[in-house]
């Protein structure tokens, strides 16, 4: 496979990267090939990153692990997920003491009940949150699907309906969002990409704007369309969800595509080479 770009990303204004993690910098638990030699790259130019992540099932710190034993060394501080961004949104439309009934794994619940500003409850709660959970049962679906036609508000961490892993592609929280929806009739409110909620908080972190920013993600209907709406230039690699033969038939396109980040830090540096000439 050869890389396209479809047009020339001006890597020469990016003073930061927000990187996608799944597709992106890993499939699984298993390191995609250029990771840190991009990230080498970036200390050298002195270019600042965040990793966004849609994936709510771990906490940051579970995600810095997974990341070092895959031998990439991303800090906990720069890894901010759907789940992170969920917390900080219903912190900011609910008073201490909300009552919440929450479908998902670590990474959300440690963000809701960790600190007690929300209390668990199952039977009329006055929210249900869904995040990624790799054991959800019938009786969980039931148990949310009861709040919402009591009248529960629903909020969903992000929409994706499926994620790589090493084997291939799997279910994601999307799926289980639409399965509850279908089942209440009650439409959820999504925090993550491609919401603007992860794009902000990361610019935020950085201390930098949209316009010197560059995206890298690996699913147009997440991380380009997210970026498209956060106003950031995006550059997509084929080694995750989306293809290039869906590139073909959609009309959301990302200003640079290439088949993985080896290919994209090979363009990065003959456009600083070309640039320092």
């Amino acid at each position: 496979m050869t890389t396209t770009e479809h047009t020339p990303l001006d890597f020469s204004s990016v003073r930061a990267v927000l990187f996608d993690m799944d597709g992106v910098l890993y499939r699984g638990s298993q390191a995609l090939s250029g990771v840190n030699e991009l990230l080498g790259f970036l200390a050298d130019q002195r270019i600042a990153y965040a990793c966004i992540t849609n994936n709510a099932s771990r906490t940051r710190e579970q995600f810095s692990q997974k990341l070092r034993d895959m031998g990439i060394d991303v800090p906990p501080q720069r890894i901010i997920t759907s789940a992170t961004a969920t917390g900080i949104w219903l912190r900011t439309q609910t008073p201490r003491g909300t009552t919440v009934y929450a479908i998902g794994m670590d990474g959300l619940r440690e963000v809701l009940f960790d600190d007690g500003y929300f209390v668990e409850q199952e039977e009329r709660p006055q929210y249900v949150v869904v995040g990624a959970d790799f054991e959800v049962t019938y009786a969980k679906l039931r148990t949310a699907c009861f709040a919402l036609r009591a009248g529960a508000r629903f909020v969903g961490t992000n929409p994706d309906t499926t994620f790589p892993t090493e084997v291939g592609i799997a279910p994601g929280v999307g799926a289980i969002i639409l399965a509850l929806e279908a089942a209440s009739d009650v439409k959820p409110t999504i925090i993550g990409k491609p919401e603007p909620a992860l794009f902000t908080a990361a610019l935020q972190l950085l201390g930098i704007d949209a316009n010197h920013t560059l995206v890298i993600g690996d699913r147009l209907d997440t991380d380009i369309l997210g970026a498209t709406r956060a106003h950031i230039p995006a550059a997509m690699v084929l080694t995750g969800v989306s293809t290039a033969e869906e590139l073909k038939h959609s009309d959301l396109q990302p200003t640079g595509v290439f088949d993985d980040l080896p290919h994209l830090l090979a363009a990065w540096r003959e456009r600083t080479r070309g640039s320092a000439h």
